[in-house]
């Protein structure tokens, strides 16, 4: 068996008292991965909302904009994985509280301003530590490995063509 072979029978489970089987909550990757993001974007949303103002997506532009000066909307959105409206919305949040702005010569492309990038280094020290918090446990390679089997979970992502 190659690793292209994977069995059914690692995903699924038999559901009790029915002939049915369906996907794992405990062993199926893309479950686990979908159960995984939708609870760390609730708790940071929480998090950053309560002590920052902002949150989730505006922080993710808030990275994307100190990783990238002049980002666009499109580039922004393809970047992060997220529709367009909603970085478009993150955008207008983060200029109405003076984080970002678009600049004057180009108005598609974005900055951030100097509380924007005072913030994005505030909010870098707590995200740093939520981070090795939930990965307590594993070891630098480990880390790696993980983060090696995330980054090809992703390329293979973009070559599904449902």
């Amino acid at each position: 068996m190659t690793d292209d072979d994977l069995p059914d029978e690692l995903f699924l489970v038999d559901v009790p008292q029915s002939e049915a089987r369906t996907l794992s909550f405990r062993r199926a990757p893309t479950v686990l991965l979908t159960f995984a993001a939708n609870r760390f974007t609730r708790q940071s949303a929480r998090l950053f909302q309560d002590r920052f103002g902002i949150g989730a997506m505006d922080w993710r532009m808030l990275v994307m904009l100190t990783r990238e000066p002049g980002s666009t909307v499109s580039h922004s959105a393809r970047t992060i994985g997220i529709d367009k409206a909603a970085v478009s919305r993150s955008l207008r949040r983060l200029e109405e509280k003076g984080l970002a702005a678009p600049a004057p010569d180009r108005p598609t492309e974005w900055s951030l301003t100097d509380p924007g990038r005072r913030l994005h280094a505030e909010i870098l020290a707590l995200a740093l530590d939520r981070q090795k918090r939930l990965l307590a446990g594993l070891s630098a390679g480990e880390v790696a490995t993980f983060t090696k089997a995330l980054s090809l979970f992703l390329t293979n992502l973009e070559t599904l063509d449902d």
